[in-house]
């Protein structure tokens, strides 16, 4: 599959960009999300890559058949609409594991949000693991894996350097790119 999702990404003008992180325990957080197109260039990139990834999506994306599919992909659905203690698990999952790979959308949808939801930093620096940055740059047609970041407790002095790496990434749908902001 890894040669098969490389041949799939060339054919159609997408430059994959690969500085895997050396560690098998990371948060990883892919920006911008805009269209449903991020989900197959993600999956695509996970296998060229070969990236063990664990994703996490709304749980309304895993009915009927597609359900079971996506869990054996990596996925873990989350209920956005009950607290469920997520943030908390994941950090315990960290703690169990020797290698646990988590990637997260931190705008949580593919609609333009005022602010980036903060779970994928409270997880990282829970689990004392760190934060790797992917991206998806649909103007100068690249994907991969960025920066390593190993958070300091201070999100706002961390999220500084999450910003300069992302703003000049464009999405699919740049009307719908999330502002590089927390809460």
């Amino acid at each position: 599959m890894r040669v098969i999702s490389r041949v799939i990404l060339k054919l159609f003008g997408w430059q994959l960009e690969e500085e895997q992180p050396s560690i098998n325990r990371y948060v990883l957080i892919a920006y911008p999300h805009t269209s449903n197109w991020d989900f197959i260039l993600g999956m695509l990139a996970k296998s060229a890559m070969n990236i063990p990834l664990n994703w996490v999506a709304k749980h309304s994306m895993f009915w009927g058949p597609f359900g079971p599919l996506f869990v054996a992909m990596g996925g873990v659905p989350v209920n956005r609409d009950k607290t469920s203690g997520f943030i908390q698990k994941n950090i315990e999952l960290f703690q169990l594991r020797k290698g646990f790979v988590l990637g997260m959308m931190p705008e949580g949808t593919r609609s333009k949000t005022d602010r980036l939801k903060t779970g994928f930093y409270h997880i990282a620096d829970g689990a004392n693991v760190p934060l790797v940055l992917a991206y998806l740059d649909y103007k100068n047609k690249k994907l991969g894996v960025g920066k390593v970041i190993e958070t300091t407790g201070d999100i706002d002095s961390d999220f500084e350097v999450i910003k300069m790496f992302y703003q000049d990434k464009i999405g699919c749908n740049p009307e719908n790119q999330s502002d590089l902001v927390i809460k």
